[in-house]
């Protein structure tokens, strides 16, 4: 009984927070007051008369003209309805919030667009959001290197390599004394920036990597392929020149599907087997895959 006295309570609870929260969507135009019926017109009125109720209601209550502070007040309010009423754009948007006040989402997406979207540049906007996504970018690929080293500080292997490089650094000796705890640890922090982790998937940050530098060097990197792949069509298509053995491998690498990074953990014996293959053309690398076939079947 009592998760279903919670969800009995529950429910209404958030009902009622929902439509706390969520205001109606005629309500950001004048608050809870009715545009029209704050400078006294109906909702048919042109805009002629709109705007002679508008003068009329201001010498009223201007607070020149007025002292009282409830005045001032109404003032500012009749002044806001004008403001919505007097352009046709934003007058429209308001009667269709009149009429479909259930269109929350839409309604308040109409009035800020109307309201701030020609007042903000468009330019800042983008720097604005590169900034940002930019900074995620960093905060996730830092977390995702931070907590990749401390996976692999625990490792046996890394271990091991540190104790190898403390013993190369000292000649030998090592002190087991318990008193020399912080000395220890001090030289470990020391140790392990010697050492290079190269952890695939969790590279070091570099701000080169990030969207909003990219998007910077955008020209830049568009016109360097562009030169890139000029090149390349005259000196070998052109030129009919023999590929050098830097391109025959960026073939070779596209040809079998390595990425970069993996290319470089090759053997350069296995590597200068592959590049003379010629695995670029197609019956090349048809004869390559058949070879790669009957060698699994054998290993089977």
């Amino acid at each position: 009984m009592e998760p279903l006295a919670a969800i009995r309570w529950g429910v209404p609870t958030l009902i009622l927070m929902v439509s706390l929260l969520v205001q109606p969507s005629i309500s950001i135009y004048c608050d809870e007051d009715d545009c029209y019926d704050l400078l006294g017109v109906s909702q048919s009125a042109n805009s002629s008369e709109i705007k002679k109720a508008y003068y009329k209601l201001s010498l009223k209550h201007h607070p020149d003209k007025n002292p009282d502070p409830e005045s001032k007040k109404l003032f500012v309010k009749i002044a806001n309805a004008y403001e919505i009423l007097k352009d046709e754009a934003t007058r429209e948007q308001y009667d269709y919030a009149i009429e479909h006040p259930e269109e929350v989402f839409y309604n308040t997406a109409r009035y800020y667009h109307a309201y701030y979207g020609h007042k903000t540049d468009t330019r800042a906007v983008l720097v604005g959001l590169l900034l940002l996504l930019s900074g995620f970018q960093y905060l996730n690929q830092w977390t995702r290197y931070t907590q990749a080293i401390d996976m692999v500080k625990k490792t046996p292997a890394y271990k091991n390599k540190l104790k190898a490089l403390e013993l190369e650094r000292t000649g030998g000796m090592t002190n087991k004394k318990k008193g020399n705890k912080q000395i220890n640890k001090e030289m470990v922090e020391e140790l392990s920036k010697e050492l290079e982790l190269q952890i695939k998937g969790a590279e070091k940050p570099s701000i080169w990597e990030l969207v909003g530098i990219r998007f910077i060097l955008l020209p830049y990197t568009v016109g360097k392929l562009l030169l890139w792949y000029g090149c390349w069509f005259w000196r070998y298509q052109v030129k009919q020149a023999p590929y050098s053995w830097d391109d025959a491998s960026y073939l070779t690498r596209r040809s079998l599907g390595v990425p970069l990074d993996s290319w470089g953990y090759i053997d350069e014996s296995r590597k200068d087997d592959l590049v003379q293959r010629r695995l670029w053309e197609k019956p090349n690398m048809e004869s390559y895959l058949a070879e790669m076939r009957k060698e699994s079947k054998r290993r089977r």
